[in-house]
């Protein structure tokens, strides 16, 4: 998977909200919705790239010395230190809300006593929840996992309670009236959000509505957490084993045939579940019915368990919408992101499909005639099955690439360390290893970022880069610690992990990424950043706590560094001899083989973001096989008979009503990479990446996100930059 993701903020009305806002998802590139999952083989730390590690207890002493702290996370290793600590936390903030919520004191309080106090209480919770949500994902003790999936679901039931608190409610609602009424000093403009956002939350939550009617929407919302639990557990633990014959396999690349390993027959077995096989399969398999049964398998993972989940998860949302006077779960979820309503969102939906029709049915026959010259059928069909192998020949056969031998010329190492040193410049900061007291598994490393300039640290993030047994499967950053200001006047600093699947290295071969996965690197860091380099007041605005149809926006266009030949041959060089760079000429065919397809890529996009909006749009009962089955069909391509693809779709929990903000995103994106463009340096213009680092990463979600987007452009978004990237003239 090129990236997902991904899932922000921390606080929310359901599970899905909550899973949303934990992880930085994220997406976040999109174009895939699998990840490998497993190997054989263990790999190694990355831990060459730099000599003698400096200690966290250093780094401590120097964040003192700039005022903030800079903590590494103490994460639970038992069982029962997870549901130990999740008692305690919800324990030391239910005292302290009780304390908080002294009613007969709440017209003589201040914001201090309220809206800051509420801020300070949640914080402690929302890191404890985020530690496990982490360790569920990434742990590879399965007691661990299911002990933090156990605690992740009664936190999220606690945050929902909260919600419908009427002595916390009546605490906070006073002050916010009286403050709206000019009864309250004035607040900076980051407080002033935060009192809004809460009475909006409030709102959101149904607490204006009367008594009967709020007890129903909290009932369901406790139910929707519950099923948006079991849906994700049911797709974490599911499998779909597939049996290949050798030769079925012609064309699959021989290194990874050998990783797998022949089964007794001397066959293979696939898992249709883990995107390394699904896609060394679709990408490369020249037998058709080879593609269409692994096709089959992956649009079949969890669909006997989740089928029935997601119908009710559907009807559940659409119930809550209904109480809280919406007209559409859609509507209730755009509501708080750049679209504003479900119908602004499927508009924008609907206009980039029609504007891709033309090109697309394009890409679609030059992939035919292929195919009509492979079989010898005249009128050969592409299926569904059938676009990932015949976009990939047009790659070699129209433009001569190979993705599979471009990987010699990005080994790991080097990628990172070309990544950290882009970054370094362009953003004024350092990036170094340092010494963990302890990490959820040996291949784990711990850096400190600091700034340049002050040499004040920023914070910290882990890296786990290899698949294994039990591993979240796909690409993202999850958020550890939100920055925040505390009352000791001191900056909690943020800490994050990147939590990555790349391809293990071998006794002879290092990790070979491929130019997407390249991408998908520098997307998820660019999603570090954002969290690291902070500078909100508040938790609830931290980093990547903007709205979801934005936060993709500066990841994706840090995806422009992998197309830039200058960049790329400051670290990518053949892996047997690092002075043999990447040929200028091969990146150039690689960008026009990009635009021959990209019509495919974004309809299929379009695809999913279209139902997903349908299946949250107003109407009766729907049956989410049948809605986002006909929108693959009318929109992309028809999908096998008898399966349901959306079984398996994680982002249906956390991006329900949502997916459309990947294309939203990448028309934001294209349009802020022209501030690059644009300028002499280019993109490694370190005055367009200090503003960048200054109006996008420092400010998060304390202003809205329209205004970011025009502070660092100095002027409106448009998508004109993004139509032009996609060859369709506006």
């Amino acid at each position: 998977m090129k990236a997902i993701t991904r899932r922000i903020a921390l606080f929310a009305l359901s599970f899905a909200a909550l899973t949303a806002l934990l992880v930085a998802p994220a997406t976040l590139r999109a174009d895939e919705t699998e990840a490998p999952t497993h190997f054989a083989s263990g790999p190694r730390s990355f831990d060459n790239w730099v000599g003698s590690l400096r200690t966290v207890e250093s780094m401590q002493m120097l964040a003192r010395r700039h005022n903030v702290l800079l903590n590494e996370p103490r994460f639970e290793r038992t069982p029962e230190r997870i549901e130990r600590n999740a008692t305690l936390a919800m324990r030391e903030a239910d005292r302290r809300l009780k304390r908080l919520a002294r009613v007969d004191l709440a017209p003589h309080l201040g914001f201090d006593g309220t809206m800051g106090a509420y801020e300070d209480i949640l914080s402690p919770v929302r890191d404890t929840m985020s530690r496990f949500y982490l360790l569920r994902e990434v742990s590879p003790d399965a007691a661990i996992r299911d002990a933090a999936t156990e605690q992740v679901r009664r936190l999220s039931e606690w945050f929902v309670g909260l919600q419908y608190r009427e002595d916390v409610h009546t605490v906070l609602s006073t002050f916010g009236h009286a403050y709206e009424q000019g009864m309250r000093p004035p607040l900076n403009k980051e407080g002033e959000r935060l009192v809004m956002e809460i009475l909006r939350d409030y709102r959101r939550a149904g607490m204006e509505l009367d008594k009967e009617t709020r007890e129903k929407v909290e009932a369901l919302q406790l139910r929707l957490t519950s099923l948006s639990t079991d849906f994700g557990t049911n797709i974490t633990q599911a499998t779909r084993p597939v049996e290949f014959a050798a030769d079925e396999l012609a064309g699959v690349p021989e290194g990874f045939l050998r990783r797998v390993g022949q089964n007794d027959e001397g066959g293979y077995t696939l898992d249709a579940s883990d995107v390394t096989h699904f896609l060394a399969v679709m990408n490369n398999a020249s037998n058709e019915d080879a593609r269409r049964r692994m096709k089959i398998g992956r649009f079949t993972v969890a669909q006997d368990t989740n089928t029935d989940v997601l119908n009710k998860l559907v009807a559940t949302r659409d119930e809550i919408a209904s109480l809280l006077g919406y007209q559409s779960w859609a509507d209730y979820q755009t509501e708080t992101r750049m679209a504003r309503t479900g119908a602004r969102a499927t508009a924008f939906v609907a206009n980039l499909i029609q504007r891709l029709e033309p090109k697309f049915k394009q890409e679609l026959e030059a992939m035919r005639r292929l195919k009509a010259d492979d079989t010898g059928d005249a009128n050969a069909r592409i299926h569904i099955w059938d676009w990932r192998y015949y976009e990939n020949e047009i790659k070699k056969r129209r433009f001569d690439i190979d993705t599979e031998a471009l990987r010699a010329y990005f080994p790991l190492d080097a990628s990172l360390r070309g990544m950290f040193g882009i970054y370094e410049e362009i953003f004024g900061l350092s990036i170094e290893r340092v010494d963990p007291s302890w990490t959820w598994h040996e291949d784990v490393g711990l850096y400190a970022v600091s700034d340049s300039a002050s040499g004040a640290p920023l914070g910290l993030f882990y890296l786990d880069l290899f698949p294994r047994e039990g591993k979240f499967g796909h690409f993202a950053q999850f958020g550890i610690t939100k920055g925040r200001m505390e009352r000791s006047n001191e900056y909690r600093r943020p800490v994050v992990a990147l939590v990555c699947n790349f391809n293990p290295p071998t006794d002879d071969t290092p990790s070979l990424l491929s130019h997407s996965e390249l991408e998908t690197l520098f997307h998820e860091f660019g999603h570090a950043m954002h969290s690291i380099l902070t500078q909100a007041q508040y938790g609830r605005f931290s980093g990547t706590s903007v709205p979801r149809d934005f936060v993709e926006a500066p990841s994706q266009m840090l995806e422009n560094w992998c197309w830039d030949i200058g960049v790329l041959n400051r670290f990518a060089g053949h892996y047997r001899d690092s002075s043999r760079t990447l040929d200028p000429a091969v990146l150039e065919r690689m960008r026009e083989a990009r635009l021959a397809t990209v019509a495919t890529f974004y309809r299929r996009q379009l695809a999913f973001a279209l139902g997903d909006l349908v299946l949250h749009a107003p109407g009766p009962y729907k049956d989410a096989q049948t809605i986002i089955n006909g929108a693959m069909a009318g929109v992309f391509l028809p999908v096998p008979e008898g399966t349901h693809f959306g079984a398996a779709w994680g982002h249906l929990t956390g991006y329900d009503a949502g997916y459309y903000g990947y294309a939203w995103a990448d028309v934001i994106a294209a349009d802020m990479a022209t501030a690059f463009e644009d300028d002499p340096e280019g993109f490694m213009s370190a005055y367009v990446g200090m503003r960048l680092r200054n109006e996008v990463y420092a400010v998060g979600g304390t202003r809205d996100a329209n205004d970011t987007i025009e502070a660092f452009l100095g002027r409106r978004f448009n998508n004109e930059a993004f139509l032009r990237s996609i060859g369709v003239a506006e």
